[in-house]
């Protein structure tokens, strides 16, 4: 135990070496030049897409569009976090491998089989695309739905269920967890390096290490392995907003979900379990939300469960008529048409607040 407490305040330690080593030194006012590649998919506006690379934001025209996974150089002027007057020098589109070509298939399919924005819609919940309207990205966030529409935690629970559930009726168990730990990094991959999906990659992977090794893993413990994990390989993330929201919503979760659901009991089940999730998770976020952005919708967990019962129902066929979609079109958009309540209920539930 003595020796568990010592690695973890070394490995503690090695990550604010690493933090201070590692982290881009800019200074108000420098002109700087970045090569990077892009590891999160751009928030196209209507005029301008959104990025963020070596923890500098900047909006550049939105044309050429940027992809996630392509090369970029940028120039630009440093003002806080932001990069200002940044201006795109080259943009390096070569093969992006086998995964991202999928995935940029996929979003074409989406675009070209459903209006907007129902088409962002499901290509957001499938695989985390941020490449819609910008008045839809303002409704989102308007009514702190946005989270929901980027892969998360959901999306990785809900991809390793299928995979167990579909191999061990004809692999054993053992072969069926590592193909499906292939599976797990895979969508991290399409679904883009946010911190959340990578945070619910790790623990989904953790967790089924322990039971091939036949093992029971303490869910703390898994938040605390996956925390270390992404901050040994990546230490800027301690000052980014999406891990700290990831982390933090996590915990909320894990404290207060079961509580407050409890407390819930007159509220019918469908409804209930939705509200319960929202109220735990924004209880941790809301306060960071608003030191950040100085604003937060009070509404927004009732808003959350109300739509969040239909996030499955799109994921499952979305993916299905996407992937379907891709091998024979027409099949792909009858499945896609299908989902069209869901999107429906979900969109006009924005509409109304």
């Amino acid at each position: 135990m003595r020796f568990q407490s010592i690695s973890f305040l070394v490995l503690i330690f090695i990550i604010f070496l690493r933090f201070y080593v590692t982290r881009p030194i800019f200074k108000n006012g420098d002109f700087i030049r970045i090569t990077s590649k892009v590891y999160g998919e751009p928030i196209v506006y209507d005029r301008q897409q959104y990025i963020k690379i070596q923890g500098l934001k900047l909006y550049l025209p939105k044309y050429p569009e940027i992809s996630y996974g392509d090369v970029i150089v940028v120039t630009g002027t440093v003002n806080g976090d932001k990069l200002t007057n940044p201006k795109l020098i080259e943009l390096m589109t070569n093969s992006k491998g086998l995964l991202l070509e999928f995935r940029s298939k996929l979003i074409s399919f989406y675009k070209a089989s459903l209006p907007e924005p129902f088409s962002s819609l499901v290509a957001g919940v499938v695989i985390g695309s941020k490449n819609m309207p910008e008045s839809f990205w303002e409704k989102l966030k308007q009514t702190g739905t946005a989270h929901i529409v980027v892969a998360s935690g959901t999306n990785v629970t809900m991809t390793i269920s299928f995979l167990i559930g579909l191999l061990t009726t004809f692999l054993k168990r053992k072969t069926a967890i590592w193909i499906t730990l292939l599976g797990i990094l895979g969508y991290v991959i399409i679904s883009g390096f946010d911190a959340p999906i990578i945070r619910a990659g790790i623990m989904g992977s953790i967790l089924l290490l322990g039971q091939e090794k036949g093992r029971i893993v303490n869910s703390w413990r898994l938040l605390i392995y996956s925390a270390v994990i992404m901050l040994l390989v990546k230490p800027t993330w301690l000052t980014d907003l999406g891990f700290i929201l990831s982390f933090v919503a996590t915990i909320s979760l894990m404290l207060m979900q079961k509580k407050i659901d409890d407390r819930l009991k007159i509220i019918p089940a469908f409804f209930r379990e939705g509200l319960s999730t929202s109220i735990a998770a924004q209880i941790g976020v809301a306060p960071i939300i608003y030191m950040t952005f100085g604003q937060f919708n009070i509404l927004s967990p009732i808003i959350n469960a109300l739509i969040l019962w239909t996030i499955p129902y799109i994921m499952i066929m979305g993916a299905l008529g996407g992937v379907i979609g891709l091998i024979v079109p027409v099949l792909g958009r009858m499945i896609l048409f299908v989902s069209f309540p869901f999107l429906s209920w979900f969109i006009n539930i924005l509409e109304i607040f």
